[in-house]
């Protein structure tokens, strides 16, 4: 299993051997609430951009809150984690790990975060919520896995949702919404290319162990990016602009990242990924309520097309399997 710092590749997850854990309506509350303060992060940075801060201070301030959180996830997966040390990693483990950290997380986190200036949470949710097409796709070119027809169907009604609302916001912003949406839409192939490479690494590092060491690489790329591209006076920011990146860092990803892993231990890996379809709902809903932002048919069309499309999707991709 992977987490970006909002959202998760349950297909990496090892299977939960659903017959053991019986209290299904926990795991689902608990998929449930993961999806929903996953989809916060969104929320949480349109609401700093109105305290004057950039892209580059924003996530700098993220990942310093996240990053303690990170390593003591990649210490107990290392020595706690089923009795005993794992064994030290190879320096082509550790060149996997800078890679995958790079690419997946600090490339994919400060894209995303770069493009909400521009666009609404809820594009911005529906945009990262095409993930499972890209990484289908990527394999095509890589690896010349095959594609059905469903897939093919599925993806082409997700995308039209997508450019239904993406043509309603640059009908109301223009040329800004386009450089947006492209900053996003590259945060998701970014997180699709970790996601294609890391399968090998998650088998023999083990997922937590490398989420852990993987998202604490990103965390000093961020960094050292502020250090190098800001002046140490940027780092004076509004005081909400630090409640926020805590509330960034903890509630929208180190809690969300251990309740989804506990509900695919009660669910399994599918149920759990079917239930995080309430994340796109949950991003539109507080951007309405908490951000002000418009909910028109538009909105409402593609979001309805996105889901259904990702819905035939992975059904389609599960069935295969």
């Amino acid at each position: 299993m992977s987490t970006r710092p909002d959202t998760l590749d349950l297909s990496l997850a090892p299977p939960a051997a659903a017959a053991s854990h019986p209290p299904l309506a926990g795991g689902l509350i608990l998929a449930t609430l993961g999806a929903i303060a996953f989809s916060g992060k969104a929320i949480i940075v349109k609401l700093a951009y109105r305290h004057g801060v950039d892209a580059v201070t924003l996530i700098m301030y993220r990942m310093l809150f996240a990053l303690p959180l990170f390593l003591a996830m990649a210490w107990w997966a290392t020595y706690r984690q089923g009795g005993g040390r794992k064994p030290p990693l190879s320096g082509r483990d550790w060149l996997g790990v800078l890679g995958l950290g790079v690419s997946g997380y600090y490339l994919a986190s400060f894209l995303d975060f770069a493009g909400l200036a521009y666009i609404s949470a809820s594009l911005e949710r529906l945009i990262l919520y095409l993930n499972p097409t890209l990484v289908l796709l990527l394999g095509r070119v890589l690896y010349a896995k095959p594609i059905t027809l469903r897939q093919l169907g599925g993806m082409a009604v997700s995308y039209c949702g997508v450019l239904m609302v993406f043509g309603h916001e640059i009908h109301l912003q223009g040329e800004q919404a386009a450089w947006g949406t492209l900053l996003v839409f590259l945060s998701a192939v970014s997180y699709a290319i970790y996601l294609v490479y890391s399968g090998e690494m998650v088998r023999r590092v083990g997922s937590i162990r490398l989420v852990g060491l993987a998202t604490s690489v990103a965390c000093l790329c961020c960094l050292l990016q502020f250090v190098l591209l800001r002046p140490m006076s940027a780092a004076l920011v509004a005081p909400e602009v630090l409640w926020l990146s805590v509330l960034n860092a903890t509630l929208c990803t180190a809690v969300p990242v251990l309740i989804v892993m506990m509900a695919i231990e009660r669910i399994g890996a599918s149920l759990t990924a079917q239930t995080g379809m309430v994340g796109p709902m949950s991003t539109i809903l507080m951007g309405v309520l908490i951000l002000g932002e418009p909910f028109t048919v538009w909105v409402a069309a593609g979001t309805v097309l996105v889901i259904a499309g990702i819905f035939v999707f992975t059904r389609s991709a599960r069935l295969r399997a």
